[in-house]
């Protein structure tokens, strides 16, 4: 694994850039990203293209044997493009535009602004696409930070409607598919659709899935636009794009389908303090960040391109600056999220950011170096990576033996019509992730459409549109097999199905479920040893409960290899159920203490500390410090 940072020469006088250069080759890193901001220094003027600064900085950092990753800077266009074309913005869901004076403010589907990304995207390839310090690009920047993935203005609207004519053919399709007789909601030509926004209550669900389905369409043609550029005018280089923690607004399979290597931004400690852990965890992990928070983003984004590559492009040095509350990594922190990228197989973990900018909205995130230009806490953490990597050697991952399937049409589903406010697709999906690896099982997450026949246990959090091909998949296997709540609960166009849930998964473990209800917060029901939370199905079938309630409703019910979890499980009986598919797969379990967690490589067992207490390491009987991280090679 390799190391590096992500560096702003414009932002600073000319004559650090070579002094900063050798301090980060002295400290271990060999990459750096550039550019991806850099629009209004590169193109200061509409046509003027002034590259005399940028040629000397990548010449500088290439003297000093850096390798460049050089963004496209279409994330940030600059004022006089948007003076010049103002319906390029975003427009939010309540019909106000998106100004200038920060980031993100295009939208993906505005023609003229395409245009113009192709233009400049093209005069960066040309320029640089052969430069020897040039081995790889990143597309744009974090697409959709910001709420800027839907956008409801009239580029939007005018594409949105291409976009159901090729799906749908004719309004009368269009009509029967979404169940416009509802509400007197039918169309006489897709002329008449707009953006399902502003309606006096709730739009159409059907509506609302079909114009998320079109947005990341969106972002997979536009990022397509240039990776298809950067391909023809620099070969043999790789194409990345740095995605983001807790994020499904568009459908990021698609989207990586056109890169090489897909790379996402890990700030573990800004997304414990920003998503739904509780306050237990949030002291409990203050410093560390949740144990599983970095990993289930590796073995996310490890899956996303079918090729399994990815990497870190921007690793959280220090407090950061847009959480509600910003401590700074426990000791030790920066250099174990750093090993723990490597043992999930990363090609590099890249920091965030050299140097800490002293103007603008980021000046109060860490880099690792301080704005006066001497070393921040984080330097020598790197240092000491650089010095464990090469000592152990290069690591290849060795090959998971469980498959957690993964759809970001699943969250879309959820979130459009959530039934219960508390049912969070991204929130079930990492429970039944931590669950598997608090009992010391390796992970590989994947789509619905990846091959699943070698794994030896496959979990589905949830999937409520499941396709024939998918339930075929399933039935072929001869492992063990949980599908959870919701699953085959809608057709593709949002409907309940004629045979009620769970739909084509009938034929996988033959059940119905009746009726299903949403609890409020801190209603629970009881079971033996478990209890189950938020959403409870009430199911008919001629299978005996695996785990039923006290008062005899069934939550789980197997047959032959599948198993059906019909309600929201909490954390004992999640235990149990990936205790008992183990002992039928024939897979080891390693019970871990709090806050332990384990990944293996071909060649080492990493054994990660993320406890704010010291940790005993049974297979090893090694001790392990708070933000430890113990390598054993295997035998």
């Amino acid at each position: 694994m390799k190391l590096g940072c992500c560096y702003y020469p414009e932002h600073w006088p000319e004559d650090n850039w070579a002094d900063d250069a050798h301090r980060m080759a002295e400290m271990g890193l060999s990459l750096v990203r550039i550019g991806e901001f850099a629009w209004s220094r590169i193109e200061p003027e509409p046509g003027k293209l002034v590259w005399d600064w940028l040629d000397r900085a990548i010449e500088t950092l290439h003297a000093a044997g850096l390798q460049v990753i050089l963004g496209t800077p279409t994330a940030t266009p600059p004022k006089w493009l948007v003076d010049q074309m103002a319906d390029m913005v975003a427009i939010d869901d309540q019909g106000r535009p998106r100004g200038f004076g920060s980031r993100r403010h295009y939208c993906f589907s505005h023609t003229g602004y395409r245009a113009e990304c192709r233009r400049i995207v093209t005069a960066m390839a040309e320029r640089y696409g052969q430069h020897s310090a040039v081995t790889a690009w990143q597309t744009d920047n974090e697409y959709g930070c910001h709420d800027t993935i839907l956008s409801f203005s009239d580029a939007s609207a005018s594409r949105f409607r291409e976009w159901l004519g090729a799906r749908y053919g004719t309004p009368d399709a269009l009509n029967l598919a979404w169940g416009n007789v509802f509400w007197s909601m039918e169309y006489r030509s897709f002329a008449e659709v707009d953006p399902p926004h502003l309606t006096v209550t709730e739009a159409n669900p059907a509506h609302w899935l079909d114009y998320r389905r079109f947005a990341s369409d969106e972002v997979a043609s536009f990022n397509r636009e240039q990776t298809e550029i950067l391909r023809a005018h620099s070969p043999h280089r790789d194409i990345t794009h740095n995605f983001m923690g807790f994020f499904t607004e568009f459908d990021h399979y698609d989207t990586a389908r056109d890169l090489d290597v897909a790379t996402w931004d890990s700030y573990p400690l800004g997304f414990l303090e920003q998503f739904w852990f509780g306050e237990d965890d949030k002291r409990d992990y203050l410093r560390q960040g949740h144990p599983d928070i970095a990993a289930f983003h590796h073995d996310l984004y490890r899956g996303v391109t079918g090729t399994g590559r990815w990497a870190v492009m921007e690793q959280q040095p220090g407090p950061v600056n847009w959480a509600r509350y910003n401590p700074a990594p426990l000791p030790g922190m920066v250099a174990l999220w750093s090993l723990e990228a490597m043992a999930h197989g990363a090609e590099f973990t890249s920091y965030f950011r050299w140097r800490q900018a002293p103007f603008a909205q980021e000046q109060m995130h860490a880099g690792l170096l301080r704005p006066d230009g001497k070393d921040a806490e984080a330097a020598h953490e790197a240092r000491e990576v650089a010095d464990i990597i090469a000592d152990i050697g290069p690591q290849r991952l060795a090959k998971a033996p469980v498959a957690l399937v993964f759809s970001y049409e699943a969250a879309w589903v959820c979130g459009i019509q959530p039934q219960g406010q508390s049912f969070r697709y991204l929130e079930l999906a990492y429970q039944w992730y931590s669950a598997l690896r608090k009992l010391g099982l390796d992970v590989d997450i994947v789509s619905p459409d990846a091959p699943i026949g070698e794994y030896k246990m496959v979990v589905a959090p949830t999937l409520p549109i499941v396709s024939d091909d998918l339930v075929a998949k399933l039935k072929a296997l001869d492992c063990p097999v949980l599908i959870g709540p919701r699953s085959g609960s809608k057709t593709a166009n949002f409907r309940i199905p004629d045979d009620l849930a769970p739909g084509a998964l009938n034929d996988l473990i033959p059940l119905t479920v009746s009726r299903v209800e949403s609890l409020r917060n801190g209603i629970v029901e009881q079971g033996d040893d478990f209890s189950v939370s938020r959403w409870v199905e009430q199911i008919e079938s001629n299978i005996e409960p695996e785990f039923a309630l006290k008062d005899g409703r069934g939550v789980v019910f197997k047959h032959k290899h599948a198993r059906y979890c019909g309600a929201w499980p909490d954390d004992a009986l999640l235990r149990s159920l990936v205790e008992r598919m183990s002992v039928e797969a024939g897979i080891d379990t390693m019970p871990l203490p709090k806050g332990l967690r384990v990944r293996r490589t071909a060649s080492h067992l990493f054994a990660i500390n993320y406890a704010g207490k010291p940790v005993t390491f049974e297979p090893t009987g090694e001790t392990i410090a708070p933000a430890g991280v113990s390598i054993t090679r295997l035998s």
